[in-house]
């Protein structure tokens, strides 16, 4: 007898397209850890209570090696033909020895140190909005370049080349795209990236893939390894934070009372933590944290089998009413555990410059469409919008 199964993922609520999709919530209420059915007709649990969340990501005995049979992947596809995404779909101590090499640029201090150059390009970008047409596409005129412009300064990609990388990587993460079709995108990244590799192993400069390439001369890096490493951070480098910047700016449109404490602020703390609660509030990673067991789990009042895949459904776990009475409170936006963001204090910075100067240089930007026609991205692991057209 086949078991009838919810689907994930699962479908927003016409209207509502901030919201989680409301079966998410209704699971949460009744059911807080239930298998669900993948498009390939896998059944993993699907984790929906904060704690819960938070609990199996900081747990040993949870894997994120996509390659462990039972992981989630949800498409099917060739294991020996899938590409690798570096550090973030593996274990430790393989995970730990390659993250380690990356995260001196993404340290609290070093992202401070950035924020001046930053807010040069914010305001460089928003000089150019003024002085252009409009109605514009946010999107392409300031939510992707401005994060586009940060990750190229901070690796050492020419920015000259971001429409090719913008290009493979939103089809990398499309979800909706054929094996295929983002074997090809991925290939493109890793040949890119090897060859800028290739470029800086011969003159090096000051940037992260200069950084790594000292590590390939040392032998504690593989070229490979750090044009890989280089995909990953490019693509999270710029996707994330532009589609947060997009989604960030339509919703608070929505809302125009929170629009305005914004607007006129100059508190530096107000200003980070509305960047905390739009993260928790949008939660634009709505494609789930995949994971396999590696032994039996008690949770939840059921035994999550060794072998067995998980999704750590975050976009409804930072909705959590047990928790989330108080926005203030710590979301898992960026994850938990070992493999959380190593950018996020870049994102953060980025999302607090970005906030605190847009609505206040453009103070009377409003939306020039119709919320309703608003394309949105229900078919990308990245949730955002496609195009938002605004004028002032």
């Amino acid at each position: 007898m086949t078991v009838d199964l919810p689907q994930y993922p699962m479908t927003r609520a016409r209207g509502c397209p901030f919201d989680p999709p409301p079966d998410l919530s209704e699971l949460q209420a009744s059911a807080p850890l239930v298998r669900v059915r993948l498009m390939d007709g896998s059944t993993p649990w699907l984790v929906t209570r904060y704690a819960d969340q938070r609990a199996l990501l900081a747990d040993a005995r949870v894997s994120a090696d996509i390659m462990r049979p039972g992981y989630p992947l949800g498409v099917p596809i060739d294991r020996e033909r899938q590409p690798s995404m570096s550090f973030i779909l593996m274990d430790d101590p393989e995970h730990a020895r390659l993250r380690r090499m990356v995260t001196g640029p993404f340290a609290v201090r070093r992202v401070r140190e950035m924020q001046p150059a930053v807010q040069q390009i914010v305001d460089d970008m928003i000089d150019e909005l003024l002085a252009g047409p409009k109605p514009v596409d946010l999107v392409q005129a300031f939510a992707l370049p401005v994060p586009s412009r940060v990750i190229c300064e901070l690796l050492g990609v020419p920015y000259a080349d971001h429409e090719f990388f913008e290009r493979n990587s939103s089809q990398l993460i499309n979800r909706t795209a054929t094996e295929e079709a983002r074997a090809m995108a991925h290939v493109n990244l890793v040949e890119y990236l090897d060859n800028l590799v290739g470029e800086k192993l011969k003159q090096p400069g000051d940037d992260l893939l200069s950084q790594l390439t000292s590590r390939i001369e040392q032998g504690e890096l593989t070229r490979s390894e750090a044009a890989q490493t280089g995909v990953l951070l490019l693509i999270a480098g710029h996707e994330t934070t532009a589609n947060m910047i997009a989604l960030g700016t339509l919703a608070l449109l929505e809302h125009p009372a929170q629009l305005e404490l914004l607007r006129t602020t100059d508190d530096p703390e107000l200003v980070g933590s509305a960047v905390e609660e739009l993260l928790r509030y949008l939660n634009i990673t709505h494609n789930g944290r995949r994971r396999v067991a590696l032994a039996d789990i008690e949770i939840a009042g059921e035994v999550i089998r060794a072998g067995e895949g998980m999704i750590i459904a975050n976009d409804i776990g930072n909705r959590d009413p047990d928790v989330f009475a108080q926005p203030d409170r710590r979301h898992v936006a960026f994850g938990f555990g070992v493999h959380q963001c190593v950018g996020q204090p870049l994102a953060r910075m980025e999302l607090q410059v970005v906030y605190s100067t847009l609505y206040r240089r453009i103070p009377t930007l409003r939306l020039a469409t119709d919320l309703e026609h608003v394309p949105f991205k229900h078919d990308g692991a990245v949730y955002g919008v496609y195009e938002l057209p605004v004028t002032w």
